[in-house]
């Protein structure tokens, strides 16, 4: 629970058995390591299952993914503020307007090393719990553990959110 690593490999069914489609790639993981209890700021991943979210991000032109893309732009924010209505989501705010949420929230538009590319890990997202954690995402490793996601290298990255395809309803 307390490692940094972990091993993704992607997998899909054939015949009704699962078969290795892709990698075992290398990826980080939060700097606190592994969590069932994931709690806001505490730098772990949630363990468990999650869908992937219906609209990829980035700062980055679309790569060739089959998920709808934003492309990111100054104004775009991650909500992670507990205490704000539309915490853990997806908000833009007027370019140069400070966004009526606080807390942790990022200009996801400011971070172009981790955020070429993101998918959205849906923790804590459908009924929502302030306080459990938000803006878990599948994006592109810095050099070190994440501070709650999962990140591989860019390449990686790419090949695996070009590969997911939005009818499979994929998880992680």
């Amino acid at each position: 629970m307390r490692t940094t690593y972990a091993t993704l490999t992607t997998w899909r069914r054939a015949d009704g058995c699962w078969v290795r489609a892709a990698g075992h790639y290398v990826a980080r993981l939060g700097k606190n390591g592994l969590s069932s209890n994931r709690r806001e700021g505490d730098g772990t991943t949630p363990t468990g299952t999650f869908r992937i979210g219906r609209t990829f991000y980035g700062n980055e032109a679309n790569p060739g993914v089959r998920f709808s893309y934003r492309r990111l732009r100054c104004g775009d924010w991650w909500d992670e503020d507990p205490r704000s209505p539309t915490y853990n989501s997806f908000q833009h705010v007027a370019c140069g307007t400070k966004p009526p949420f606080a807390g942790g929230s990022e200009g996801m538009w400011q971070q172009p090393r981790p955020y070429p590319h993101l998918a959205v890990i849906e923790y804590n997202t459908h009924h929502v719990v302030p306080g459990r954690g938000s803006g878990i995402f599948l994006h592109a490793q810095t050099g070190g553990p994440t501070i709650g996601c999962i990140s591989l290298r860019k390449d990686q990255l790419v090949a695996v959110l070009r590969w997911l395809r939005p009818g499979a309803k994929p998880v992680i």
